[in-house]
């Protein structure tokens, strides 16, 4: 079997609903856990740092492996693949939820994440080869970014409640019974496919993401903690890890990332739009829960609910995002996600929107907003003009993208916030010294915007038709060089 056969609309939907029940406990975790981030705190003695850690050990490993299991799964089947990484994630949210101190919830998350990184992209890549009418696939792909907007709505919500009556580790146990289920339904409804050509692996060009993702992720972490000549070799390794990914992928027959991707502006577009896109999320989820339960003393639930105004747009612009992309391309939703975002740092860098019920709302109904536009038009821009045999892997650099996005957001955020505090409390000194960090958010927003316009033009469609030809026709000549074949 190689392609997916062809499927009843019926049945297309219940593939897509399978699909997003994995997104669904993804991005739930997530959200949940940002809500009792303060709890942790307070029950393990964590440090902002240790904070991070917690969110970012499970991200950091997303993105290192998203990669591999995309290729991976086009390889030897995206449901086996798929199939495992529910089992994996499923055991990995049992585990978070016995962690006796932070150091091995931090372990346990890490076992999440190998489970997370065989579900969204290998997901995705599903749908794209279920979804194979451009329109019905952008809609599908907007009804995906609905499901993030509903963990959002849904997550600090269940994850108040959960933390004010039960205790942190009850925030686990949703996973445990979605998890059974999307197995069970995986196994009987959705059809095995794999790529008609399978692609070998690349453990050196797998090596050295760790390292590039790992390294940095360290060294912005703890820079505000130690010495610079105690972040500097992380600092360094990161670089060296960077550069030698560039002199050794071009030169394998099949890499793990394929520059060649990147020739398209479009998809170089959508690359960065993810990562500028989710390092907002990510900062913007753990600047505001802290705030709002060590700041304004608000409980969980309390927290929760006041992260609504955010969740909500979210929830309400994805499916809508999805149709204009599908009608009228990916442009104006972007327009759209950069401008909301842009403008909702610079009500909290300029304006201290925290300060005010008022202008907090504003601020957090412009943020949801962005990112319900911002998520479709990524995906379906990764995805779209790419070879059907090569979707898990293109559907992975969107999805690394994400994850590295938001890892890197939390890292920044969290290392500017901890070097503005420093032995301050949180009450004191928070607004001023998250100030930096609403600058960096809205900075992100301008990057989305600017990338929205100049990447969805006649110039940049015809760089990614000649990326397509190229691809086609390299494809079917082998390579002038192969490194470690």
């Amino acid at each position: 079997m190689s392609l997916m056969p062809e499927l009843s609309h019926g049945r297309r939907m219940l593939v897509l609903a399978i699909c997003c029940m994995s997104l669904l406990i993804v991005s739930l975790d997530n959200t949940v856990l940002n809500v009792a981030l303060p709890s942790l705190q307070r029950e393990l003695d964590a440090s902002t740092s240790g904070l991070q850690w917690t969110i970012d050990a499970y991200t950091l490993v997303l993105a290192s492996l998203l990669m591999l299991a995309g290729s991976t799964a086009d390889r030897i089947g995206r449901r086996r693949v798929f199939m495992s990484g529910l089992v994996i994630f499923t055991l990995g949210s049992l585990l978070c939820s016995l962690a006796p101190d932070l150091n091995w919830l931090v372990v346990f998350r890490m076992v999440q994440a190998v489970g997370g990184s065989m579900l969204n992209p290998v997901a995705m890549s599903i749908i794209t080869n279920t979804f194979t009418d451009p329109r019905e696939r952008a809609r599908a792909i907007g009804v995906w970014g609905a499901v993030v907007g509903l963990s959002m709505a849904a997550g600090p919500l269940v994850g108040g409640l959960l933390v004010d009556s039960v205790g942190w580790r009850s925030i686990f146990w949703i996973n445990l019974p979605v998890g059974a289920a999307a197995l069970l339904l995986t196994w009987r409804f959705v059809p095995e496919s794999r790529a008609p050509r399978a692609r070998r692996p690349d453990p050196v060009g797998q090596v050295l993401v760790i390292a590039l993702f790992g390294s940095l992720t360290y060294a912005i972490i703890e820079a505000p903690h130690g010495s610079w000549g105690s972040t500097a070799p992380f600092a360094a390794l990161a670089l060296t890890a960077f550069l030698a990914l560039l002199h050794y992928e071009p030169r394998r027959a099949e890499p793990l990332i394929d520059l060649r991707f990147f020739r398209s502006a479009p998809f170089s577009g959508a690359t960065v739009i993810a990562v500028s896109a989710f390092a907002a999320l990510g900062g913007f989820l753990f600047l505001s829960t802290l705030y709002l339960q060590n700041v304004r003393g608000l409980s969980a639930l309390e927290a929760g609910l006041w992260m609504l105004p955010m969740a909500v747009p979210t929830f309400l612009c994805a499916p809508l995002s999805g149709r204009l992309v599908g009608s009228r391309g990916p442009r104006l939703p972007l327009v759209i996600a950069g401008g909301a975002m842009t403008v909702s740092g610079l009500l909290f860098a300029l304006f201290e929107a925290e300060t005010s019920n008022a202008s907090l709302f504003a601020g957090y109904v412009l943020f949801g907003l962005g990112i319900g536009f911002v998520n479709a038009p990524i995906t379906n821009t990764a995805v779209s003009g790419m070879p059907q045999d090569q979707a898990g892997v293109a559907s992975a650099v969107a999805s690394t993208s994400r994850q590295l996005g938001q890892t890197l957001g939390v890292a920044v955020l969290g290392a500017v916030l901890a070097a503005g505090v420093g032995s301050s409390s949180y009450a004191e000194r928070f607004v001023t010294a998250s100030r930096p960090g609403w600058w960096i958010l809205a900075a992100c927003g301008a990057v989305v915007l600017t990338l929205g316009v100049v990447t969805t033009g006649r110039w940049a469609r015809a760089t990614a038709e000649g990326a397509a030809r190229r691809l086609q026709g390299e494809d079917q000549r082998p390579r002038r060089t192969e490194v470690g074949a």
